[in-house]
């Protein structure tokens, strides 16, 4: 059952009540328009309020009093979806029911999170620089990471020239320029403004009664001075010009990345048949692009499509040999012209149906699952329950496709190819 109740003026409760699971979830995230300025301070902050509050300064107290709740986790929770990043904390920890006679497991799980969101350590009025600058390394060292995972590196690049100008071009931890320039007086200052001014989204997925856990999360909240200030709507996205780049590095398998648009998006009527048509066209081992580019013409090791519904992007990456870019190029979209002039048949569609229906069903398998679709669903505006989405699903034709296909047209494309290749 799924119940939502507002705490207090911008600070929403969203239950989903379940028994089958012996773990609940519990999540607490501040919405912030997602933009250059703020996303690595956004990442930076949950990150420093885990190494420790006033009641337990340090990691080793938190690990301790984790371990007397039954094992209990928490960690950071930085997402972007669509226009918004959100910076916050989720935890798991043992149900009640589940806990010896006598013992309450959720109600000090609430309150610890509470402390670590409230309380943090202090050092001359602010954060104590020691975290922050230790955090800080790391997610530098993250980023970092991130660019020697070349697939991910080409389409990252290709996100920041199709969408510069368009909040999605930011990086969901922000760019390591600007974490490099976090300073702890800088984090202080944002953490004290993200809890006064953000809309908070609860999410609880568990057996408690929403009621309990709305008494339960509201003396934390009645402890911050709030001015909250309302989000814009999320918006489809706002293209840059026509992009086509490419750029030589020491790898040796060339990636290339395309960028696709349509004006669909979680909020359109024909949002089932666009991810439908992602999944015919590029998103399984039984997409064309796979069945067909891949296999059948052996121009890529790897290829694959994405659609980002929250913008109405779709995106497809591929793994090749230097010399057969534009024949891969071209390969891929005759494959979308296949979909857009009506190839597709009812065997394809009835598998991507299985496909996407199959990732729903997977939606209730644990608490997680469900609190990381239900929170994308709300803020990215989607707004559907799995079994509503599912029988939108069921309910799409090959010409509902076919038309979905239609809306798609060819915008940008990033090429990252090997140094000593033509």
């Amino acid at each position: 059952m799924y119940q939502t109740l507002e705490l207090f003026p911008g600070v929403t409760l969203r239950c989903i009540q379940s028994t089958r699971f012996k773990q609940g979830v519990l999540s607490v995230q501040f919405l912030r328009p997602m933009c250059r300025e703020e996303a690595a301070l956004n990442a930076l902050v949950p990150e420093v309020l885990l190494r420790g509050c006033v009641a337990a300064p340090d990691l080793r107290r938190i690990t301790a009093r984790l371990d007397d709740l039954y094992g209990a986790s928490i960690g950071a929770q930085v997402r972007r979806i669509g226009d918004y990043q959100t910076t916050g904390l989720a935890c798991g920890f043992m149900e009640d029911r589940f806990a010896l006679p006598g013992d309450s497991v959720l109600k000090p799980m609430i309150q610890f999170m509470g402390q670590l969101l409230l309380m943090p350590v202090m050092e001359k009025g602010g954060f104590r620089r020691e975290y922050v600058y230790s955090e800080k390394k790391n997610l530098i060292s993250a980023l970092e990471a991130q660019l020697s995972d070349k697939q991910a590196y080409a389409s990252g690049k290709l996100l920041k020239n199709m969408c510069k100008g368009d909040s999605f071009a930011v990086p969901r931890l922000g760019n390591i320029s600007q974490m490099k320039k976090a300073t702890a007086d800088a984090a202080f200052a944002h953490y004290q403004k993200v809890l006064r001014e953000s809309p908070v989204e609860i999410f609880y997925v568990g057996s408690a009664p929403m009621e309990q856990v709305a008494q339960l999360r509201v003396p934390v909240f009645r402890q911050i001075q709030r001015n909250v200030q309302p989000l814009p709507p999320q918006t489809a996205l706002t293209p840059n010009e026509p992009s086509h780049k490419t750029e030589t590095m020491d790898v040796a398998q060339a990636k290339l990345a395309m960028g696709f648009v349509t004006p669909i998006t979680n909020s359109d009527p024909r949002f089932a048949a666009m991810q439908l048509l992602n999944t015919i066209f590029g998103a399984g081992m039984t997409s064309k692009l796979f069945m067909q580019v891949r296999e059948k013409r052996s121009l890529c090791y790897a290829i694959g499509s994405g659609y980002y519904g929250s913008k109405g992007l779709l995106t497809v990456h591929a793994g090749i040999d230097t010399c057969r870019f534009e024949e891969t190029k071209a390969a891929i979209l005759e494959q979308l012209k296949a979909c857009q002039e009506g190839d597709i048949s009812q065997q394809e569609l009835n598998a991507a149906k299985q496909a996407i229906l199959s990732g729903l069903r997977a939606v209730y398998d644990s608490p997680g699952a469900m609190e990381s679709f239900f929170s994308t669903a709300v803020l990215s505006g989607l707004n559907r329950t799995p079994e509503r989405y599912a029988d939108e699903i069921r309910a799409v034709t090959v010409d509902d496709v076919v038309e979905a296909a239609k809306s798609v047209s060819f915008h940008s494309s990033f090429f990252l190819k090997g140094e000593n290749h033509g």
